[in-house]
């Protein structure tokens, strides 16, 4: 079997971009995969475009050996867009490998050690009284832990308006609380948390996502103080991912579980991550750090040092597919992301449907990924311009570095 052609296009549902790909072969195989969209979603299509050659006359089950050739073909250390070309194409293979095998995913890299898949939901709410309200809604679904932002919720004063709002223009946008004092901050943070805890009880997890906001890691050590009274299930992200020693002297710190990965993409980051002590739950995504196998190999290297895994997955289709195989196959595994406009994502582009029952995605029986995408629809769904947000404290300074 030889990879014939691999094929990718952008779509827009109405939120963002998302791109599709899928490798087809000569005897009628095709796998499914997906790029993490990383903002510059052209760069990301070039980088498709330049890869091709490198794939096109291969065997697509020498995984192993396909990517190692594609990073060595590059002269330098690779960067986010080209880990997410090469992610997607890897994740296709494995598709076309398990259908090639008659095997699930899960299966082919060691079979599942659970029998189901633990998921948390996002949990959005501009008041302490909406947060309470969707809390509600979810336990009622069978959800048993959520993600949150702590800060109060608008930008510019204007709480109905979303950083979305500003992504079609370029412009930049200035989140309410920065124009905060820090203590009416850490209260009005502590106000929306205490609202959750109170309407769900004792037994459901709440788990806080900072998105990598502070410069300053004593304001992130002083808000988990205050937040770490709610019994977090882990403290996301609280400053530059990148600066590992900063994370790992945090970490030290805190009394909560630090979390952090997303935007992480190389074991070797990993690995360096793990022996500073810098972190309790890794959070890689599928679609940025490699693919599948370079997952479970960041898994493992966890494994060794006692940390666990709850994969970043903002993203699906694709990336709650891959996502949901090796959580069926890594013992270290903690829950999965899930957010709800992947349904909408699976009615618009899914032959199949994929959304948690009870709190849980059931395993995956199917060959391959188990994910059918109908690409009809995925061409007839034109992208739309789309950037991230330019986010700005109060004095008008960019707020990420």
């Amino acid at each position: 079997m030889k990879i014939t052609d691999i094929e990718f296009y952008i779509t827009n549902p109405g939120n963002r971009n998302y791109t599709f790909l899928r490798v087809l072969t000569d005897e009628g195989i095709s796998g499914v995969g997906a790029p993490y969209n990383v903002g510059p979603d052209n760069g990301v299509i070039g980088a498709l475009e330049d890869m091709k050659e490198w794939f096109i006359g291969q065997d697509p089950t020498r995984i192993e050996w396909l990517m190692r050739r594609a990073k060595n073909t590059m002269r330098f250390v690779l960067g986010n867009i080209s880990y997410a070309a090469l992610s997607g194409i890897e994740i296709a293979l494995w598709d076309i490998l398990g259908k090639a095998k008659g095997l699930p995913v899960h299966t082919l890299l060691g079979g599942n050690v659970r029998d189901k898949i633990r998921a948390y939901h996002g949990l959005g709410g501009d008041t302490p009284e909406e947060l309470k309200e969707n809390a509600l809604k979810l336990m009622e679904e069978g959800y048993t832990a959520f993600k949150m932002s702590p800060f109060p919720a608008g930008v510019e004063g204007n709480k109905h308006f979303s950083p979305s709002d500003y992504r079609a223009s370029k412009q930049y946008y200035v989140p309410v609380w920065q124009n905060l004092p820090w203590n009416d901050v850490i209260r009005l943070s502590s106000e929306r948390l205490a609202a959750v805890r109170d309407a769900v009880g004792n037994g459901p997890e709440i788990a806080i996502d900072i998105h990598a906001v502070f410069r300053d890691a004593v304001k992130a050590n002083q808000l988990v103080r205050e937040l770490s009274q709610y019994r977090l299930l882990f403290y996301e992200e609280p400053v530059t991912p990148h600066n590992l020693t900063t994370t790992a002297r945090l970490r030290g710190e805190l009394n909560a579980p630090l979390a952090t990965g997303e935007c992480l993409y190389s074991i070797q980051t990993f690995a360096q991550l793990m022996e500073l002590g810098a972190v309790d739950i890794i959070q890689p995504d599928v679609l940025i750090c490699g693919g599948i196998l370079e997952m479970k190999k960041m898994s493992s290297i966890a494994e060794m040092h006692y940390v666990t895994v709850a994969p970043h997955n903002p993203i699906g289709l694709i990336s709650t597919a891959a996502s949901v195989h090796l959580a069926a196959n890594i013992p270290n595994f903690k829950i999965l992301e899930f957010h709800s406009d992947q349904k909408q994502l699976s009615a618009m582009y899914a032959k199949n449907v994929w959304v948690p029952k009870n709190g849980y995605f059931d395993l995956p029986k199917e060959p391959g990924l188990g994910m059918e995408i109908d690409f009809d629809r995925v061409k007839a769904t034109p992208p739309g311009t789309w950037h991230r947000g330019f986010p700005t404290d109060s004095q008008g300074a960019p707020a990420f570095m």
